[in-house]
């Protein structure tokens, strides 16, 4: 285990509208604050045929396959995740969320394309004075936290 300390700095609440998919309006939104480290809540709806990681196909498969899946119907949804740059300097999110519909829920990574139906909020949680980096494994090609990077 590793870690580092940082402190709290501003935050910010969006509210996104029917379209907007998650990751790019978050990282868009980080980058023109120049927010390079931050903690991210999402609530809202999801819409029909959104893309969510669900997991790697094989779990010992190096690099990994995922697995994606489509939502079948719109969804409400909860999301938490993290915005920290990448080794370019740009801020990424990495976000898991939960999907409902009646009596049925899914959980993944908002990567490959989640949408807003109608409703999405988002609180943003800027952490200053951090020194931390997602840094791309060569071999498994995940971006991996580094701290003190």
């Amino acid at each position: 285990m590793e870690f580092t300390e940082a402190k709290l700095g501003r935050i910010f609440i969006l509210r996104l509208r029917d379209d907007n998919r998650i990751h790019e309006v978050l990282e868009s939104f980080a980058f023109e604050k120049k927010i390079s480290t931050a903690l991210c809540f999402f609530l809202g709806g999801a819409k029909d045929k959104s893309r969510i990681v669900v997991g790697p196909k094989e779990g010992d498969t190096i690099p990994p396959e995922p697995m994606i899946t489509l939502l079948d119907g719109v969804h409400e949804a909860q999301g938490i995740g993290t915005i920290i740059k990448d080794e370019q300097g740009k801020p990424k999110l990495h976000m898991h969320a939960s999907f409902g519909r009646e009596k049925n829920t899914i959980t993944g990574c908002v990567r490959m394309g989640v949408d807003v139906w109608r409703i999405g909020e988002v609180v943003i949680l800027e952490l200053i004075d951090v020194a931390v980096n997602r840094i791309k494994d060569k071999e498994t090609g995940f971006e991996f936290l580094e701290i003190g990077t």
